[in-house]
């Protein structure tokens, strides 16, 4: 464990993104959890997911309830709003939180204890009633606050650091979430992280209940071999069902303007297209001219960018008829 605090000074040369924060300020304290768990690395990925969507910090509410994974808000966003419940109730407080302020994005991290056991029921009634938020479990089989018990999702045949095998059939949260009716429901693996921020990102913007499940392995007590949620199993047994990126949605673009003039268009990303309109003397029909025209713009040193826009040359198939052969007559047909 580190209590080692961060420093407050800042690079002044550390990437932004578009509303000007850094990556540093969507971290919280340093973990304290141990070094390797599986949570710091969900916290990371939520920590990049806010940063590239570009959300002001203070627009987040993030909730928790009782064991390792609701500890993790401490460890991300540290400029948000926070509220740590006690065990198995986040889901209640959430759904009171998200009915008195509808205008802040809300983040729920829970366990496998905290979802699984206790708040089986808060869990079930969140996703029911469709509340819109992002409700992630961190997922390791064990309690880990009081050293390494099974927990309801642990799978039946594991086998603990100490040698005791699960004998219980396992919750499936996932397919719970499914059958409840939440309208956007992944799994993931803490160990890959290419993965999980789209996944995290694409939640966010997820309008209704969006939860995922994120194996989270325990180094302290479920990372044996002998554990189906052991970092070892969890990548050799890892079956992704497709490549995920997030598309954000964006105004349209549009741009109108005369024949003949030029048009500078100014891309989401701040790259420039220079768009330039033909004349409407022009003749699209007279392909010598059209190549003329192209090797004059390059000649003048056309701008980067630049895009010569309009029908610059087109004939159709030299001796063909209007209609396709299929429906054209005998006399129409040409022997080749």
């Amino acid at each position: 464990m580190t209590y080692i605090a961060k420093p407050r000074l800042h690079h002044p040369k550390l990437p932004t993104n578009a509303l000007g924060y850094t990556h540093r300020d969507y971290e919280g304290s340093v973990s304290t959890l141990c070094a390797g768990c599986g949570h710091d690395s969900i916290s990371a990925a939520i920590i990049q997911a806010c940063f590239e969507l570009a959300l002001p910090p203070h627009r987040i509410a993030k909730l928790s309830g009782i064991g390792c994974s609701s500890k993790t808000p401490t460890y991300f966003l540290g400029q948000s709003h926070g509220f740590n419940s006690v065990h198995g109730r986040m889901p209640s407080v959430l759904t009171g939180a998200n009915l008195a302020n509808r205008d802040l994005i809300y983040l729920g991290v829970s366990g496998d204890g905290d979802s699984a056991s206790i708040g089986l029921g808060q869990f079930a009634h969140c996703i029911r009633r469709g509340v819109d938020m992002v409700y992630i479990v961190e997922n390791n089989g064990v309690y880990g606050l009081t050293k390494g018990q099974f927990s309801a999702t642990a799978d039946k045949g594991s086998k603990a650091r100490r040698g005791a095998v699960n004998t219980d059939s396992p919750i499936d949260l996932v397919a719970m979430a499914l059958q409840l009716g939440a309208s956007y429901v992944a799994r993931s693996f803490s160990g890959d992280k290419s993965q999980l921020v789209p996944l995290i990102k694409a939640a966010i913007q997820h309008k209704g209940a969006a939860f995922i499940d994120v194996i989270s392995p325990c180094v302290a007590f479920n990372n044996n071999p002998e554990s189906t949620k052991s970092f070892d199993y969890v990548r050799a047994h890892n079956e992704a069902v497709n490549q995920l990126d997030l598309m954000v949605s964006r105004q349209a673009i549009t741009a109108d303007y005369a024949p003949g003039t030029v048009e500078t268009v100014v891309q989401h990303d701040g790259s420039v297209l220079h768009l330039r309109k033909l004349a409407l003397d022009y003749d699209p029909c007279d392909r010598i001219s059209a190549m003329t025209y192209l090797q004059q713009r390059h000649a003048a040193g056309a701008q980067a960018g630049s895009a010569m826009t309009g029908a610059q040359a087109g004939s159709g198939i030299a001796g063909s008829v209007e209609t396709g052969s299929n429906a054209a007559g005998s006399s129409q047909r040409r022997r080749t």
